[in-house]
């Protein structure tokens, strides 16, 4: 991992409905974001071709399908997904160790241009109460460490966790591995559906190497500039 240079520390999310909306974001944004984000509506909306076009016109793409399955089967669509491209990309740390050791396995044995992997531990649209619901042993703080530490003995990469938890993946975790963080808005700015938020800086400053933003950059009169900001809070 320590030959990993996350750039621009900045990933907008590229979630939008369709190949021309992805097109024109991109466009607009320039290269005022290091990275984009493929997710789940725009990869089906635009396949695994979107993805290899992109990739091969030289943006750095993190893929975000948070793969979640039987360990046979997310080992062939990991590798699968290596074979496109993308530098970054997401299972989910719920799928247990054997899934994640798969997973790591055919990242690696994409050779040296391999995706780093990432596991999601808990989505930042949940909250204590969501945990209950599902039957989840929390404090959601203590889950999400017990799933980065599982992430890593796995042999992933890193992990996506909210800013909030940062400093204790960080203080957990082995050197080099990659702490990539949802749930960042500027100040002031509306939530929305996240729950566990923090701005660009106090992530940062928290322990994350990347951050993934979406709506506020989206939504903005001029995304290229509100990327600008943010990357600039990031550096």
């Amino acid at each position: 991992m320590s030959d990993f240079d996350p750039g621009n520390r900045l990933i907008v999310a590229l979630d939008v409905e369709n190949r021309g909306q992805a097109d024109a974001l991109a466009a607009r944004l320039g290269g005022a974001a290091g990275w984009l984000k493929i997710g789940l509506e725009l990869f089906i909306a635009g396949g695994p071709d979107l993805v290899r076009e992109y990739a091969g016109a030289g943006r750095r793409i993190m893929l975000d399908l948070k793969l979640h399955d039987i360990p046979a089967t997310v080992e062939r669509a990991v590798a699968r997904s290596a074979a496109l491209g993308v530098e970054l990309m997401t299972i989910h740390a719920g799928g247990g160790r054997a899934m994640i050791e798969a997973a790591a396995g055919a990242a690696r044995r994409a050779g040296a241009t391999r995706p780093r992997l990432l596991a999601v531990t808990v989505l930042t649209s949940l909250d204590e109460r969501d945990l209950e619901d599902i039957g989840a042993r929390g404090p959601l703080d203590e889950l999400v460490v017990r799933r980065a530490r599982l992430a890593a003995e796995a042999g992933a990469d890193g992990v996506v966790a909210s800013p909030r938890e940062a400093a204790l993946v960080r203080a957990a975790a082995p050197p080099g591995f990659l702490i990539v963080t949802p749930g960042v808005r500027p100040a002031g700015a509306a939530t929305g559906d996240q729950k566990r938020v923090m701005t660009a800086s106090e992530a940062r400053a928290a322990g994350a190497d990347l951050v993934v933003v979406g709506r506020p950059i989206r939504a903005a009169g001029d995304p290229a500039a509100a990327a600008r900001a943010m990357a600039a809070e990031l550096s």
